[in-house]
């Protein structure tokens, strides 16, 4: 065991690290982890605007009168709807970050680039941009936009092609100057870009990168097979000291993402939500105490511990576990590089991505509702707000399948522990 754990962090390791300083992966993990207030915060009025409990609706109606919901419905929209404004200008920052070049300067001009390749429709008396565009389906494209556009500016700028203000001209001046012969390349390219595709059978770069990228992606990203790859890479990650799920996040957050928001816009016209896997079936019924749904080996700590070592560990991790921070126990019980609680570690998260994934598939529990809700929600208030009092109820059962799987594994440690203390 000891042979194949080392040979395991030996092959993994290298990978691992190549992904987690790959400057256009971090760059969208962070785009998207600075939008996210952004998407919490209009998830949650989606969920007060259509709360399931019998009679809100009526309720409601009777009180503020028949558009009742336009309140609740304009932060979603200005927010959710259009999460792909967002995700453009957070991309660009981040990766100018990276790059030590004018972060306000790539904004913008990412900004003015993904506007440029975003069709115009005209109807009486004026022009419009279709909000459809600025929300799941444009995102693998506002993605990309960021990058080129950035990519594009520090190209310039790297050879010099700027106009240099003298020193005695303020900086935010200069800065402003300096953009100009950069922003004249990225507006004829995405002008052109854009021309082009007018004369292509997909029209638009909105429809080519949705048919032949994100559509493929999503349906995939949207399988079984593929969560629990996903997941077996991670937790094979932390395994060995590396954060899986920051690393796996960077690719799957948008994908997983774009699944949400279509289960969103289904919740809120009222038809059939189309997705099982979402952010929320992930965050909220897999990552149960955390990465690798620990919350079991936490309890397994508390109540059936019989050395005073672990007993108080899993006392000091009960309230980080009650939030999904699990660190304590990765890092304290210790998991990492531990062959006997890798085991359990990585066979819980597929073993609740499997029952969770067959319950939603034959409605015994709902699917989630697209409600975007914080990742430290405790297990069965998540369960409620994105599923229902059935989902609250099925949280429960997990936790006592994480119980049953950490268990055997940890009376083992816990022996050996034990044994060491009465010596």
């Amino acid at each position: 065991m000891e042979k194949f754990v080392n040979f395991l962090q030996d092959k993994l390791s290298p990978i691992a690290m190549a992904l987690a300083q790959n400057r256009y992966l971090s760059s969208i993990r962070d785009g998207f982890m600075g939008i996210m207030s952004l998407l919490i915060i209009g998830s949650m009025f989606l969920l007060l605007a259509y709360l399931p409990i019998p009679g809100y609706s009526n309720f409601m109606t009777n009180i503020f009168g028949s558009g009742w919901s336009t309140f609740f419905m304009t932060p979603y929209n200005m927010t959710m709807n259009v999460m792909t404004l967002f995700v453009v200008v957070g991309v660009a920052r981040a990766l100018a970050k990276e790059y030590g070049i004018d972060e306000l300067g790539c904004m913008f001009w990412s900004f003015a680039a993904f506007l440029m390749l975003t069709p115009i429709g005209s109807f009486e008396p004026g022009n419009y941009l279709p909000i459809r565009n600025f929300g799941a389906e444009g995102l693998f494209l506002g993605i990309l936009t960021a990058i080129i556009t950035v990519e594009i500016l520090k190209f310039i700028l790297d050879r010099g092609w700027k106009i240099a203000l003298p020193e005695t001209v303020p900086a935010n001046v200069a800065k402003s100057f300096e953009s100009l012969i950069p922003g004249i390349f990225v507006a004829i390219i995405f002008s052109t870009i854009s021309l082009l595709f007018k004369m292509t059978a997909f029209e638009t770069a909105h429809n080519f990168v949705f048919t032949v990228l994100q559509t493929p992606l999503l349906s995939l990203g949207g399988t079984l097979p593929a969560m629990i790859i996903i997941l077996l890479i991670e937790t094979l990650l932390f395994s060995f000291g590396l954060h899986g799920p920051n690393i796996v996040g960077s690719v799957m957050t948008p994908i997983w993402l774009a699944l949400t928001e279509q289960n969103a816009a289904a919740f809120a016209a009222g038809t059939t939500l189309p997705n099982i896997i979402t952010t929320q079936f992930y965050g909220n019924f897999i990552k149960l105490g955390g990465c690798g749904a620990t919350i079991g080996l936490v309890i397994a700590a508390i109540f059936f511990s019989k050395s005073a070592q672990f007993k108080t560990l899993g006392k000091l991790s009960a309230g980080p576990a009650m939030f999904n921070i699990n660190e304590p126990v990765i890092f304290g019980m210790p998991i990492v590089l531990n062959p006997i609680l890798m085991i359990p570690f990585i066979l819980t998260p597929i073993v609740l991505a499997i029952t969770t994934y067959i319950v939603m598939s034959i409605g015994l529990v709902p699917l989630t509702s697209g409600v975007n809700i914080p990742w430290t929600t405790p297990p069965v208030i998540s369960g409620l707000l994105v599923c229902g009092w059935r989902g609250a109820l099925w949280q429960i059962i997990e936790i006592g399948i994480s119980l049953a799987i950490f268990l055997p594994f940890f009376r083992i440690e816990d022996k050996r522990a034990y044994d060491l203390e009465n010596q």
